[in-house]
């Protein structure tokens, strides 16, 4: 069996403004956009997308799945999305070396550190 990693799935309230804020601030494509479903990829043609979907209710609790994003400097990228609207968050990891932002509906991230030169 072979499966290819279409997309994640993102519930939300607004999918066209959640959206976008995303495509803004991974610098990726619209691929769709409806009041429904808004998809965003690195490229057309490229996989995996994210999705935004609508729901009715709030977000509650952390997040059971997240994405990390591992930047070449982390202290500007997180200035970056934090002028988008991305706000920091607190979910109990303490002193890391990544910073978990949130997104402007609370979906939490996390910004790693540089990797490492072998």
């Amino acid at each position: 069996m072979t499966l290819e990693w279409e997309q994640v799935i993102v519930d939300c309230h607004d999918p066209v403004a959640l959206g976008r804020w995303w495509a803004d601030a991974l610098g990726w494509a619209v691929v769709h956009n409806a009041p429904d479903e808004y998809e965003i990829r690195p490229a057309p043609d490229r996989l995996p997308g994210l999705l935004f979907v609508p729901v009715p209710e709030d977000k509650q609790v952390k997040n059971r799945l997240h994405l990390d994003f591992r930047p070449v400097d982390q202290r500007a990228e997180v200035s970056r999305l934090l002028s988008l609207g991305a706000r920091h968050a607190d979910v109990g990891q303490g002193e890391q070396s990544w910073v978990t932002l949130t997104d402007p509906e609370g979906n939490e991230f996390c910004v790693l550190a540089a990797r490492r030169s072998p």
